[in-house]
């Protein structure tokens, strides 16, 4: 059986799909070290689901380019379902909770197809402004959301909850 792989594509599929397993998982890192619902391993295997999808596809459409942007739309539009799992509405507060990690995944669907697609730069330009997005922005976000909070406390003449929404 060995005799027979084509040993140049096989290390072109390997590089792609690691590639894209680690991207998911460097996304995934993060949303695990904050605690969120889906987190490395989720990540990467979305990542990695994504270009195994458009590796496959690549030497059977290849003079198709219409047939891998089919497959490019059937994967984001499939993995909306996944991220969809992860958002809740939580009781009668009105608050919507994993809004940002169904981002992430969508995000790790899309790092993977592009990785799939070997088209690296692209893929680890938008690994790291999603890392600033996620990160970076994390305490921005919050600082934002503590004032709105106080803001509509006194306007209501009630005190609100110092701790933000997490997403």
């Amino acid at each position: 059986m060995l005799a027979f792989l084509d040993w140049p594509m096989f290390a072109d599929a390997l590089g792609r799909l690691a590639v894209a397993t680690l991207l998911g998982g460097i996304v995934g890192l993060e949303r695990e070290i904050n605690g969120h619902w889906a987190g490395l391993r989720t990540h990467m295997m979305v990542s990695l689901g994504a270009a195994v999808f458009v590796t496959t596809a690549i030497p059977i459409v290849e003079d198709q380019p219409a047939s891998i942007s089919r497959i490019i739309q059937g994967i984001a539009a499939g993995i909306g379902f996944l991220g969809a799992g992860t958002i809740l509405k939580l009781g009668e507060q009105e608050r919507i909770k994993g809004l940002t990690t169904a981002s992430s995944i969508w995000l790790a669907a899309a790092l993977g197809t592009t990785a799939g697609l070997a088209q690296y730069a692209l893929a680890a330009a938008g690994l790291c402004i999603s890392l600033f997005v996620l990160a970076v922005l994390r305490p921005i976000e919050r600082a934002l959301i503590k004032r709105h909070e106080r803001l509509a406390g006194r306007n209501r003449g009630q005190r609100t909850s110092d701790t933000p929404s997490d997403k």
